[in-house]
């Protein structure tokens, strides 16, 4: 017999006479592409079911709107009352079950945040009537409307289950339309939708009826609600606990999330960042599990198995969500099943997805270049011709070309200058909100190893060493160096570089200015903060840098205005001295006092060192910072696609 590390884990659950395979379910995310009249396409189906290969026991598609005219908050909702599209869900749905996961689908209603549907003209409704900051009229909704979009969920998950789901979704949390009436913030009613919690949660009670007198007996309703709103205006775990009293013995699985996505100063509980401890909100299901008898369902920060099992085993959930895990990794259940734990790959939670879905339409991962693009990578098609490829510079470029390379059948040397693989991040391994990255940084290292690639370190490719290899194949990964500020005093005894300040804090002062508003200074400015520094920032640009990723800067200016650490933009740095940074900017010239001065400037890409191998070898290939410092997600992907297309000829 086999020992499974995880029993509690991957034992099933039964819910409305459905077998569910183990207890990790993939959460609901939206649809990163669309037809023009809001179909699921090809890429859908291989997105969601990739998470199905990978052996999640149920795989939701997010964002489906149950009323298209008045409920959508973006153009990237699938539509559920159109007819039209019931051959493109059917497709998707077979996609996600006939690899043995069970197809469900999120059913939503944007309430008064459906700005998509208000931008064309289409009137808002909520539980009350007012003014949106967008100068958007909400009219609060009378006995008719309700009924009415009551009814027109219980259509939707009938069309869902005619089109092969097995499950439905209800979002009934993070600030839309169902959350609007169960919350007493955002809900002041005084007929029977209102007050008592048992009139303000009348209305999703409603929906969960009508779904199931539509759906019949033998079908699992799940709803997704805020266990806690986590912020001082919203409701906290107490009212929580009575919403979910409210709805059980209504569906068959509570999946208690938390705060609100239309508050920013939450939105990154609701989607926890690396701020935020494994498992964030866990405590919240737990709560409510004490109160219920319907199954719960946890979510958020969660990746670790070693976690989720104790989760289970512990009773604090009887199922766990993820997200951006199976993002991250979509092999993840089958790794944790089969004992290959330590081949996971972890989710940081950098935000990346996330910021490219919204800001472009489409998933990529800073640590996974598979995933959205998950057609191409359907058939390992080995390369024509096996070539040796020298690969110099051991950071997150180069390990992930060598990897890929290896992977493909190729002949890999990867030469690394330093003592250690990882490049430059390797500074970042005692702070605290980068373990994750930290792991990856190992877990690649043993992935190189067991994949036979030759690892040399203390090596530096020089023309000279590449000739004498003669490898068919350069990839240059080799990095970038700090820019130096070229300011008076920057070569002060109270100055120091940001990289030098990560591998040994001792090198900061009590009061710290960091010089450069980037995620590098930024980072740096909560590490220190965190170890109780007296930190301020000064930047030039009128706002802080994300680096492209407009979630994780959302995180750290929360982050930092959490630590007090005060941020000075639009701020010219003159000089440094003994005192401190002199600095000119709206309020005109004057002094940041610190300890310490610590540049955090930028990158200066390495391509003279580049260049020089250029002509090494037939074919060359510059990737990562040496050809232009973005970030991971950029370094990963261009390094897989690089190493990816060697040997075709």
């Amino acid at each position: 017999m086999s020992d499974i590390k995880y029993p509690h884990l991957f034992s099933p659950i039964t819910l409305a006479g459905t077998v569910f395979r183990n207890r990790i379910f993939a959460s609901p995310t939206g649809t990163a592409y669309m037809s023009s009249q809001h179909y699921p396409i090809q890429e859908t189906f291989a997105y969601y079911e990739r998470k199905a290969i990978g052996g999640a026991a149920s795989v939701c598609v997010g964002d489906a709107v149950v009323c298209s005219k008045h409920g959508r908050f973006n153009n990237g909702h699938i539509v559920l009352d159109d007819p039209g599209g019931a051959s493109a869900l059917s497709r998707l749905a077979d996609s996600i079950s006939r690899h043995g996961a069970v197809a469900s689908i999120e059913l939503s209603h944007s309430g008064s945040h459906a700005h998509s549907s208000a931008r064309e003209g289409n009137q808002l409704y909520g539980p009350m009537e007012y003014t949106t900051a967008a100068g958007f009229h909400v009219e609060a909704m009378n006995d008719d409307k309700i009924y009415e979009i009551v009814d027109q969920f219980a259509k939707a998950a009938l069309a869902a289950k005619r089109s092969g789901f097995g499950m439905v979704t209800v979002h009934g949390g993070h600030g839309w339309l169902l959350t609007e009436f169960m919350s007493p913030v955002s809900n002041r009613r005084t007929d029977k939708w209102g007050g008592s919690p048992e009139n303000r949660c009348r209305f999703a009670v409603e929906v969960c009826k009508a779904i199931r007198k539509a759906v019949g007996p033998n079908f699992p309703i799940e709803m997704r609600i805020s266990g806690s709103e986590c912020h001082p205006s919203g409701y906290d775990i107490d009212e929580g606990v009575e919403i979910a009293k409210q709805l059980d013995g209504h569906l068959d699985l509570i999946h208690v999330s938390a705060g609100s996505h239309e508050i920013w100063d939450v939105f990154t509980v609701t989607h926890p960042d690396m701020f935020l401890p494994d498992g964030a909100n866990v405590r919240f299901a737990a709560e409510i599990k004490k109160h219920v008898k319907t199954a719960v369902a946890t979510v958020g920060a969660l990746a670790d198995p070693e976690l989720m099992e104790e989760i289970i085993a512990s009773g604090q959930a009887d199922v766990v969500e993820l997200a951006r895990g199976l993002i991250a990794d979509p092999d993840l259940p089958l790794k944790a099943r089969t004992g290959r734990s330590d081949e996971i790959n972890g989710c940081m939670r950098c935000l990346t997805c996330f910021s490219n879905h919204m800001s472009k339409g489409q998933f990529i991962c800073a640590i996974n270049p598979v995933i959205g693009r998950e057609i191409e990578n359907n058939w390992i098609v080995q390369p024509a011709v096996k070539k040796q490829v020298l690969i110099a510079g051991g950071g997150i470029g180069g390990m992930q070309a060598a990897l890929t390379a290896a992977e493909r059948g190729h002949e890999v040397i990867l030469c690394e200058k330093t003592g250690e693989l990882g490049g430059a991040l390797n500074c970042e391994h005692d702070v605290p909100f980068k373990k994750h990255l930290t792991e990856y940084l190992r877990r690649q290292e043993r992935k190189l190893r067991a994949a036979g690639v030759d690892i040399r370190l203390n090596t530096e490719v020089t023309k000279e060493y590449a000739e004498s290899i003669a490898p068919d194949v350069i990839i240059a990964a080799l990095g970038s160096r700090p820019i130096v500020p070229g300011i008076p005093g920057i070569d002060g005894a109270n100055v120091v570089g940001a990289e030098e300040v990560y591998l040994d804090p001792e090198k900061a002062g009590k009061r710290v200015v960091i010089l450069g508003g980037g995620l590098v200074g930024t980072e740096l400015a909560a590490y220190l903060a965190g170890l109780g520094r007296e930190v301020e920032i000064v930047e030039m640009a009128p706002a802080m840098g994300d680096g492209g990723n407009m979630l994780h800067g959302l995180a750290i200016r929360l982050e930092l205005a959490r630590k007090n650490v005060k941020v000075n933009l639009s701020v010219k740095a003159l000089e440094i001295n003994e005192k401190g940074l002199v600095g000119e900017g709206p309020d005109g010239k004057q002094l940041f006092e610190a300890d310490t001065v610590v540049y955090a400037a930028g990158q200066s890409p390495l391509r003279s060192e580049a260049e020089e191998l250029r002509f090494a070898a037939p074919e060359f290939y510059q990737i990562g910072d040496c050809l232009t410092p973005k970030n991971i997600a950029d370094a990963t992907n261009l390094a897989y696609n690089t190493a990816r297309d060697i040997g075709r000829f």
